[in-house]
């Protein structure tokens, strides 16, 4: 026997029309470097809409892919409606990617049409003569210097957006298919070139769904959100869409991610909700000293694993814990949220420091599970044993779009390898030990980089810290870490070493301590360990 419900597509339009017909006076507030720019949903919702008649207008294909160079910013966020509401396809560029690389993901998703902001139109001009299928760049002036009147290659055409918007007459909307693909976005892998994801609408509007659960960020209509994550990092958490879809006012940081700006829009924006990574906040939380916070009710943080003593630092100062989330490009990317069982309530608030600190519980609509990394087996949830994460489910990639390597990224029966090693206690808390690729082997046992970082971090003293597993003639591999002391303050190695003794199991204990400037960062603002062993390819540890 079938049900008996409407044959209903899931499809970005809905959520767009939701937004225009209910919320159009809700407002979202641009920060550029001319000032703060507010615009209602209303108006916004129109001037998409004319967005659609400008890719009808330049000629882009019916299911052409759009590309998108810029910050977070209310015109971003009109691409992200038109391009997939008009049938196309959003692909959103990191724009801290490295040339060669954003070439590469250019050609590859065969893009018809750049957005690029006037503020990072520098960063892509010397690259236009290397894209092989775009015919038009059209430019967002949010008051940049550079002057986009410079030649571009023969055959390739440049816009102005507004005159462009001006000149077009606003359109309907027609996707039926859900299946159909909405946007992509690209890994930001260190190594090989990036893999595409492409969300389908049904995907993206299941996910923004799971946006709004109340266990999952909650997103709602009385909130003011402030994505700092970038628009081009996975779908900017699916927060852009949420927002969108509840009404929910949103606060587009635009190019100031500076602590002390991001600091200044949380406090006079009233932002309840501000989600970033973990390098954010760290220099986010002593700008917030002395400020209003109040209207703050959520601080999502993802991207890698949250120091517990990061998370701490917040709960102290402004009386709100970092709330903590996992998920990659490939999930959505939302997998796990850190919400607190109620069955806690009277736990000490040691052992719920603990419980914050790991990566939370799996969303509904999302399975993991860990399997043996040797034998792929499944391991017991019992908060020790760890393996290799894997993923499914209806927000879950099940390919990379038109790459050779797909296979080797997924189980023959269809779930994601994640590449994280992981652990599930018995309440099912995933707990993140690591990388693959990260994790240290020395004398055939397993030490967590992550781990070691996290309990480095929680010295007073310490800025940032990396651990990454060294060559060593007698154990294989020995952890070495690389600590960033705080402006200010004086340490060395055997402070560090003091401060871990009893914190960690003595075999743990680093080999070295190597004090740097600054950690270098990935694209999205992870710690980038391969850029740290290259940079220390000629290291040898010393002798005992």
């Amino acid at each position: 026997m079938q049900g008996l419900m409407q044959d209903y597509p899931l499809t970005l339009p809905m959520l767009f029309q939701r937004a225009e017909q209910l919320f159009p006076n809700k407002e979202i507030v641009t920060a550029l470097p001319t000032g703060r720019v507010r615009i209602t949903y209303g108006e916004w919702a129109e001037r998409t809409r004319r967005l659609g008649g400008v890719l009808d207008t330049l000629g882009i294909s019916a299911d052409g892919r759009v590309a998108t160079f810029a910050w977070n910013t209310a015109r971003h966020l009109e691409l992200y409606f038109a391009a997939p509401c008009s049938g196309r396809v959003l692909h959103t560029l990191n724009l801290r990617l490295f040339p060669e690389q954003v070439t590469y993901i250019v050609n590859h998703a065969e893009d018809e049409v750049i957005f690029v902001d006037k503020t990072v139109a520098g960063l892509l001009w010397p690259l236009l003569p290397t894209f092989t299928t775009v015919r038009h760049i059209v430019v967002t002036d949010d008051g940049g210097p550079f002057d986009t009147t410079a030649a571009v290659p023969a055959g390739m055409e440049v816009h102005d957006y507004e005159e462009l918007l001006a000149a077009a007459s606003p359109v309907e909307w027609h996707v039926e298919d859900e299946g159909q693909a909405a946007s992509m976005c690209y890994t930001s892998g260190t190594t090989g070139n990036p893999k595409g994801v492409v969300y389908s609408h049904r995907s993206t509007v299941l996910h923004t769904m799971a946006a709004q659960f109340a266990d999952g960020f909650g997103a709602r209509e009385s909130d003011r959100i402030l994505p700092v994550v970038p628009m081009f990092h996975a779908n900017a958490w699916g927060l852009a869409h949420a927002a969108v879809a509840c009404g929910a006012e949103l606060i587009m940081p635009g190019p100031d991610l500076s602590p002390d700006g991001l600091a200044t829009l949380i406090e006079e924006e009233h932002v309840t909700v501000a989600a970033g990574v973990p390098t954010i906040w760290m220099g986010v939380l002593p700008a917030l000293k002395g400020r209003d916070t109040s209207a703050l009710r959520v601080i999502p943080c993802g991207g890698s694993a949250v120091p517990k003593a990061l998370s701490e630092a917040f709960r102290e100062q402004l009386g709100l814990p970092i709330y903590q989330a996992w998920g990659m490009t490939e999930t959505s990317p939302v997998a796990t949220v850190g919400s607190i069982k109620s069955t806690f309530a009277d736990r000490p608030e040691d052992e719920l420091a603990d419980v914050r600190a790991l990566q939370g519980l799996p969303l509904l609509g999302v399975e993991l599970r860990i399997q043996d990394q040797e034998t792929g087996e499944p391991v017991p949830w019992d908060g020790e044993s760890r393996g290799e994460l894997q993923a499914r489910g209806p927000w879950i990639a099940k390919e990379y779009y038109d790459d050779p390597r797909s296979p080797e990224s997924f189980t023959d029966d269809g779930w994601l390898k994640t590449g994280d090693v992981a652990t599930f206690d018995a309440e099912g808390y995933l707990r993140l030990v690591d990388r693959t690729k990260d994790v240290v082997k020395s004398g055939g046992e397993w030490i967590s980089s992550v781990e070691l970082e996290n309990e480095i971090m929680a010295h007073p003293k310490v800025a940032e810290a990396a651990v990454v597993g060294m060559h060593h003639p007698k154990w294989q591999e020995r952890p070495v870490a690389f600590v960033v002391v705080r402006e200010g303050e004086q340490l060395d190695k055997a402070g560090v070493l003091e401060f871990l003794d009893g914190r960690i199991a003595k075999w743990w204990t680093p080999d070295d301590v190597v004090f740097i400037d600054e950690v270098p960062k990935t694209s999205v603002g992870k710690f980038s360990k391969k850029d740290l062993r290259d940079q220390f390819k000629d290291y040898v540890i010393p002798e005992a």
